[in-house]
């Protein structure tokens, strides 16, 4: 059964990374970062549509590179207006939205079903790794204090949910002038819980120059998540 809808928001122009051309098409190997990061969801068998909100300036761009198969729309400004409009350019009656980054091209196969199958029975799931090393709260170069490091947990994606349940939460998001850091904190604002599955540490996103230069160097070792 087909009942997925993948939505990759890539309309960000990666000025972290420098440089003219946004860091989602840049290439690793022999193809572009987002066709990398697109493959993984073409082959899924529970897959049933694919929408990339790429820039404006570089939507018909994004269309040659991943031809049939993958809706290309318009993103916003922001990375929640993207998974919004990519939401909306979504088949109608799909059960199960996943909103993953255009430049985390390693996640594994293992990962997208543990995070669905817990999407399919909580209602919204993320996978995350727990914060391994120290954190300090920082201000004007000094430090303010050491933050408890215990329970702390620092989110990837992919992140699953009932398609109802994003679009309320993204609906309620917009009325109310909510900017969220991810789509969990927009589910989490209708009282939602949502279930964390472990992560990967190869599962990097690709956002400076020295990421790149990692990812074009070798592959994330994989690991299954637990």
């Amino acid at each position: 059964m087909r009942d997925v809808a993948v939505l990759i928001p890539a309309g960000g122009v990666g000025a972290r990374l420098g440089g003219r051309t946004p860091k989602q098409f840049l290439r690793l190997g022999r193809e572009a970062i987002l066709v990398a990061t697109i493959r993984h969801f073409r082959r899924h068998p529970r897959v049933a549509a694919i929408v990339v909100a790429a820039p404006a300036a570089h939507v018909a761009r994004a269309r040659r590179l991943l031809s049939a198969g993958v809706t290309v729309v318009a993103g916003g400004a922001t990375r929640q207006d993207s998974v919004r409009l990519a939401l909306e350019a979504a088949p109608h009656g799909v059960p199960i939205a996943l909103v993953h980054d255009a430049v985390r091209p390693f996640v594994t196969r293992s990962l997208v079903d543990a995070v669905l199958a817990a999407a399919r029975a909580d209602g919204a799931a993320i996978c995350a790794v727990p914060v391994a090393e120290t954190v300090k709260r920082v201000r004007d170069g000094l430090v303010e204090a050491t933050v408890e490091r215990a329970g702390l947990w620092a989110v990837q994606t992919p992140q699953a949910f009932r398609t109802e349940i994003l679009r309320e939460a993204h609906d309620k998001a917009r009325r109310d002038g909510v900017a969220g850091t991810d789509d969990a904190m927009l589910v989490e604002r209708l009282g939602h819980g949502v279930r964390v599955v472990p992560g990967l540490p190869g599962n990097v996103k690709i956002t400076t120059p020295d990421d790149l230069r990692r990812a074009r160097g070798a592959r994330p070792t994989r690991r299954k998540p637990r």
